[in-house]
C-alpha cells in the first residue's frame, strides 16, 4: 500500500490548549514513560537544496512509518510491530546506514553528505511511537520526525472508520519530545486531505497548524506533511507560503521536490531484502522523475516558455 486511506473528520482548533512543560521522560500513553531522546534541539540553517542535474537521483531515502505496535487487525497495513521494527532499524545499522529526521537529512542533503542516511517518519502522531519507536531509535542513535495532527492531540485516529482505535499523542508528549531532539511537524490541523480546498482552508490547515506546533513547542516547526499522502500544485503553494521548510508527500510525481518529497511505505513484512529492493526501487523512480523533468524543461526552453 502506497498511501494512507480513511475518511476525513476536521476538527476545529482548541483556543484554550495550553503548552505544558517538557518533562525528562516521555510518557508513552499506556502508564509507562519512556526514555528521553538526546536531551538539546537540533540546530537547522535553512539552507536551499542543490540544484539536482537532469536525468541525476537527488531525493533522499525516506521511510514512512505509522504506528508501532502489536495489532491483529490492520487492514490498511499501517503497523509494524516492534520486534520487526527492531529489526528494520539494525538492518539499517548494519549496512552502514544512520536513521535520521527529515530536518537533520534536509541539512545533509543540502551540505552533500546525505549518502548514508536515511529519512525515518512516523505519520498521525500515535502514542506508541513513544513507547516503541523511540526506545530503539535511541539504542542505535537515530534521530526520527514525528508528524501530528494538533487538533486532535490526547484523542484517537477517528478518521480510520475501518482500523483499530489507536491513541496519539498528548501535548505533554509531543512538548518533551521535542525538548529532546526529535523533529515535530505538522500533519494538518485535523487530518484533512488538503486538494481541492479554497485557498482559505489551505491557508488554515498550514499555517494555524504550524503555529499551533510552535506554540506547543517553543519553538520552529518547519516541516510539514500531507495528509493522506494527497498533493497538488496548489497544496504545495500553500505549504511553502505558510512558511515551512519542506513537505512530504508519498510517490515520485511531476510535483516531487522540496515541497513533495516522495517516502517509501514501510509495512510488517519488510525485512532486509525487501527494504533494499525498495532502496533500488526509489533510485529508479528518483532517476526517472529527473529524467522526465529535464525532457520537459528542454522542451520548455526550445518552445521559449
Amino acid at each position: 500500500m502506497d498511501a494512507e486511506r480513511g475518511p476525513v473528520r476536521p476538527v476545529l482548533s482548541d483556543p484554550r490548549r495550553r503548552p505544558a512543560g517538557p518533562p525528562q521522560t516521555v510518557p508513552d500513553g499506556g502508564g509507562r514513560r519512556a526514555p528521553a531522546a538526546r536531551a538539546g534541539r537540533l540546530p537547522y540553517p535553512r539552507r536551499p537544496l542543490p540544484a539536482a542535474r537532469p536525468g541525476s537521483p537527488w531525493a533522499p531515502w525516506i521511510l514512512m512509518y505509522h504506528s508501532v505496535a502489536v495489532e491483529k487487525d490492520d487492514p490498511y497495513l499501517l503497523t509494524v510491530s516492534p520486534g520487526r521494527f527492531a529489526e528494520q532499524m539494525n538492518w539499517l545499522h548494519r549496512t552502514g546506514r544512520r536513521g535520521v529526521s527529515t530536518r537533520e537529512l534536509m541539512r545533509a542533503q543540502a551540505e552533500g553528505r546525505a549518502e548514508r542516511l536515511v529519512g525515518l517518519t512516523f505519520d498521525d502522531g500515535y502514542a506508541d511511537f513513544a513507547r516503541y519507536a523511540v526506545p530503539v531509535l535511541q539504542q542505535y542513535g537515530f534521530t526520527a520526525t514525528a508528524y501530528v495532527v494538533p487538533d486532535l492531540l490526547g484523542r484517537v485516529n477517528d478518521w480510520d472508520s475501518d482500523g483499530p482505535r489507536k491513541q496519539l499523542l498528548t501535548v505533554d508528549q509531543v512538548a518533551g519530545l521535542a525538548a529532546a531532539g526529535w523533529e515535530i511537524g505538522s500533519h494538518g490541523l485535523g487530518h484533512r486531505a488538503l486538494p481541492g480546498l479554497p485557498a482559505d482552508q489551505l491557508a488554515i490547515q498550514t499555517r494555524e497548524s504550524r503555529r499551533a506546533l510552535e506554540e506547543m513547542v517553543g519553538g520552529p516547526v518547519t516541516g510539514f506533511c500531507y495528509p493522506y499522502g494527497a498533493v497538488d500544485l496548489a497544496a504545495t503553494l500553500a505549504v511553502r507560503d505558510a512558511g515551512y521548510d519542506y513537505a512530504c508527500a508519498i510517490a515520485h510525481s511531476p510535483l516531487t521536490g522540496r515541497f513533495a518529497l516522495p517516502r517509501c511505505y514501510v509495512g510488517d513484512r519488510d525485512g532486509g531484502w525487501r527494504l533494499r529492493a525498495k532502496r533500488g526501487r526509489h533510485r529508479l523512480r528518483d532517476t526517472v522523475t529527473g529524467l522526465r523533468r529535464g525532457r520537459l524543461a528542454e522542451r520548455r526552453g526550445r518552445s521559449g516558455r
